[in-house]
């Protein structure tokens, strides 16, 4: 992997990412000449610095969690590029694959399924370590290193125990300071506190925030979530069926939202102190399909302010101030 860069460099950059998923097989399939792909991911652009935390806000299909899992390679881009450090990630393999993984991990939305039930608790902890080829006598002292880094008691604490025997908020913590022993620069929390209850979700942020300042991880959190973006990021980027659709500073984004999809969702969703006295913009209809390549704007079937030039023309990504992003005719 690439080292010694500058530091204005962007820790993870995607260029034109997309992912397309071929339909399941079937019979009447033999007399169609083509079968339309979904197009989960669509000609993404987006960087992410050290140290840096960015939101992807959007709801559920909305590309999210693919985009996610195509920066850590743990599925393959159907087009674009993808840079680590420098280093084009699709080119990975063998040592400079594992050194990959070791410097990106994954925290897991559902901690209840995240860890093996057969495993103990020490196991499960020891094995990214195992997997990665991590000099064994070292295992113990990066256990306990990360535990006290997600505020647990050491690892005598949960000796023979199993993943039952713990509450959500502690496996949470479990998951995190399992993609913590590897000391990532970079780590994508995918819903990381959806599964949990609202009276140990604060605890769980308090502690990924922590650790992500005091380590300068970059991260990017996947989140339908408005309050927890404003909590933990500092840009959040709105994605609408595999295209990002605004970009921006999380507070200004959520003060002064300007694609209609972003101003939907604001009222959607209500947020403390954030300004919610325009008009309601209700969203028209459900979820296009993501199926094939429409032409135009990819929100127009559901927007009420759409124009005849919507249908046509795709609006491209493009700034309209500092550090905003949008893509809409009508900005």
């Amino acid at each position: 992997m690439a080292t010694g860069l500058s530091a204005t460099t962007p820790l993870v950059e995607a260029r034109g990412l997309t992912k397309r998923f071929a339909p399941p097989a079937r019979l009447t399939d033999m007399f169609r000449k083509e079968r339309p792909h979904t197009h989960a991911v669509n000609k993404v652009d987006l960087t992410i610095s050290r140290g840096e935390s960015i939101g992807l806000l959007g709801e559920s299909g909305c590309g999210k969690t693919t985009t996610g899992r195509l920066l850590l390679k743990l599925i393959e881009p159907s087009a674009g590029d993808i840079l680590f450090d420098g280093t084009a990630v699709a080119g990975l393999a063998g040592p400079s694959l594992i050194d990959f993984r070791k410097r990106a991990q994954l925290v897991f939305q559902n901690p209840f399924d995240a860890l093996n039930p057969r495993f103990t608790i020490e196991r499960a902890l020891a094995e990214p370590l195992v997997n990665t080829g991590v000099e064994r006598a070292t295992h113990r002292d990066r256990v306990e290193k990360a535990l006290s880094q997600v505020r647990l008691p050491p690892l005598a604490r949960f000796e023979g125990l199993f993943p039952h025997q713990l509450s959500g908020g502690q496996l949470q913590r479990i998951v995190l300071a399992r993609a913590l022993v590897l000391e990532p620069d970079f780590i994508v929390a995918d819903e990381p506190v959806s599964m949990l209850d609202v009276s140990v979700r604060a605890g769980v942020l308090n502690v990924m925030r922590e650790v992500r300042a005091s380590l300068g991880l970059a991260a990017l959190y996947i989140s339908h979530d408005l309050a927890l973006v404003r909590y933990v990021c500092s840009r959040t980027l709105v994605m609408y069926l595999g295209r990002i659709v605004e970009e921006g500073p999380t507070e200004d984004l959520l003060k002064s939202p300007l694609h209609p999809y972003t101003r939907a969702l604001m009222k959607a969703v209500p947020v403390p102190r954030v300004d919610q006295s325009r008009d309601p913009l209700p969203i028209i209809g459900n979820v296009s399909d993501a199926r094939g390549q429409p032409k135009g704007c990819s929100f127009r079937d559901r927007c009420p302010l759409a124009i005849a030039r919507c249908a046509d023309d795709e609006p491209a990504l493009r700034s309209v101030a500092p550090g905003r992003r949008v893509a809409c005719h009508l900005v």
